[in-house]
């Protein structure tokens, strides 16, 4: 993938700065407030994912659940590779399917967190990355390069690893994310010489998150 001006990544900038704010507000309201027996914040307990919510028929949780996190280590942690990330890919995708992306990814996380766990309280915005790790694996083994010449294939090896090993993760959120990112990715990063068309590379990224909402409300 050609890499453009360094400074053309408004989208990934934009998702970086709601994630923090989210997350700082959260931290300076907490000192506050009084966490119930589920141990979470207002905050948290307002944006996050699970069965329960969904069958009372709140489905924008499907979107707000990507943008709180459990404490500033785990924002941080998400937010490092999302701005790799978007310095790899928006530039060479353009903000608009860059966007179209990382939505798909994130409705991704969504519905594998609910199919897969869905008693759980899920919450952050790694579904959303993981789709994009994965779409640029994708990307770049159908441009004939090999992830793990990059370091990118290394990456995403070491947090699946991660994600199987360590207890409280969402396995379903991050697998999620992963297969809707790859799912658009075959489309918005094939090749030159066999790229889609544009209306293609809007309507994949866009079917792909619809296919997720549905999966996750149709249970």
């Amino acid at each position: 993938m050609q890499r453009r001006a360094p400074n053309g990544t408004p989208v990934a900038g934009v998702l970086i700065a709601v994630n923090l704010a989210i997350s700082l507000l959260d931290a300076v309201r907490s000192f506050d407030s009084i966490q119930a027996i589920d141990g979470l914040s207002d905050i948290q307990r307002r944006m996050v994912i699970a069965q329960q919510f969904l069958d009372n028929g709140e489905w924008w949780r499907l979107v707000t659940a990507g943008f709180v996190h459990f404490g500033m280590l785990h924002v941080a942690m998400n937010m490092l590779l999302l701005f790799q990330l978007g310095r790899m890919l928006e530039p060479a995708l353009g903000s608009v399917k860059f966007a179209l992306l990382y939505a798909a990814s994130l409705l991704g996380g969504s519905a594998g967190a609910v199919l897969v766990s869905p008693d759980a309280l899920t919450g952050g915005a790694s579904g959303a990355v993981f789709g994009l790790m994965a779409a640029a694996v994708v990307g770049l083994r159908g441009r004939g390069g090999n992830p793990f010449a990059t370091g990118l294939g290394a990456t995403f090896a070491v947090n699946i690893a991660l994600t199987l090993a360590i207890p409280g993760i969402s396995i379903g959120g991050h697998f999620g994310g992963a297969i809707a990112g790859a799912a658009a990715g075959i489309v918005l990063l094939a090749p030159a010489r066999r790229q889609p068309p544009q209306w293609a590379q809007v309507a994949v990224p866009v079917l792909v998150g619809a296919a997720c909402v549905l999966l996750a409300l149709s249970r």
